[in-house]
């Protein structure tokens, strides 16, 4: 027992010897392999200052330009962890670390699969110069203005300002209308008026009160007018014309302020917008028998 003992307790001396021996003959490696890790570490922070700077001038949101920072940092930290492990001759462990890597990766791109698509289509929509905070934009069947664009959802404040929040993967996917991109914008308004009208006139009429209404309407040329169908109870038309604006708010009330003045020429010149009419004719006049409905109304 006691030989055993004896032989056990030289074998773990050994090892420590071992140990201190290898400790000592790679302590300069260590020490290198430790100034390497602190050398990262703030050429990280150079790093995370100088990419903050530059995507700021291209990204006006403040989440994207932080993640875009720190995961250059994690960059040269992980690539100075790796040198250093190279340093100290441990390649094993660089080998099961890029495994691990790889193994837990996949694992969590799988758990997050949804929340990595919005954020990734975050960092795509931020780089877009057609979309802008500021603009006015229609998809996914909601109307408004950009307020915020993040790493997870896109929120635009529609006219009646609710906010809606839309993830940033549907909005990539979508097709989307920015109203924003050009300064002008067409405005379509349909009318009818009763066939006793005269349609040159109606025509001139509608023309002049849209070119007087809106400075950006030149003169009478610059309105298209169309008659476009004999209607049950009128003949319709379309009239169209360019304004300056660059949200839906200012082409409502534009096209609020024509119907407005519109209806006012007509009514000052005896126009007439007809309601829907329906007109009933009986060509056979019915005979009553003044007997016969005397004696039903006897009998009830």
């Amino acid at each position: 027992m006691k030989n055993t003992l004896g032989t056990a307790f030289n074998q773990l001396i050994d090892k420590l010897e071992g140990w201190v021996s290898a400790i000592i003959q790679n302590i300069p490696n260590l020490i290198l392999a430790i100034l390497v890790m602190i050398a990262s570490y703030f050429i990280a922070k150079y790093i995370n200052k100088i990419v903050s700077k530059l995507v700021e001038k291209r990204v006006s949101q403040k989440s994207i330009s932080n993640m875009i920072a720190r995961i250059s940092a994690v960059v040269v930290v992980v690539a100075g962890l790796f040198l250093a492990l190279g340093i100290l001759n441990l390649s094993k462990m660089l080998t099961s670390l890029l495994a691990g890597a790889g193994v837990a990766g996949l694992a969590i791109g799988l758990a997050l699969q949804g929340t990595l698509s919005n954020t990734f289509a975050g960092v795509v929509l931020s780089f877009r110069k057609k979309i802008q905070i500021g603009n006015w934009i229609e998809t996914n069947g909601y109307s408004g203005e950009v307020i915020d664009i993040n790493l997870k959802d896109f929120t635009l404040k529609e006219a009646d300002n609710n906010m809606v929040v839309i993830p940033n993967k549907l909005i990539l996917e979508n097709p989307l209308k920015n109203y924003s991109l050009t300064t002008k914008m067409r405005i379509a308004l349909t009318c009818g008026v009763g066939y006793e009208s005269d349609l040159e006139e109606v025509e001139k009429l509608t023309k002049e009160t849209i070119a007087n209404t809106f400075d950006q309407v030149e003169s009478m040329d610059d309105v298209e007018f169309y008659f476009t169908e004999f209607g049950d109870s009128s003949i319709n038309y379309l009239c169209r014309f360019w304004i300056d604006a660059e949200s839906m708010l200012e082409k409502l009330r534009a096209k609020n302020k024509a119907i407005i003045e519109i209806k006012k020429a007509y009514d000052k010149a005896g126009i007439n917008i007809p309601f829907p009419i329906r007109t009933l004719q009986f060509d056979n006049k019915l005979k009553l028998d003044k007997t016969s409905i005397d004696k039903q109304f006897s009998n009830n």
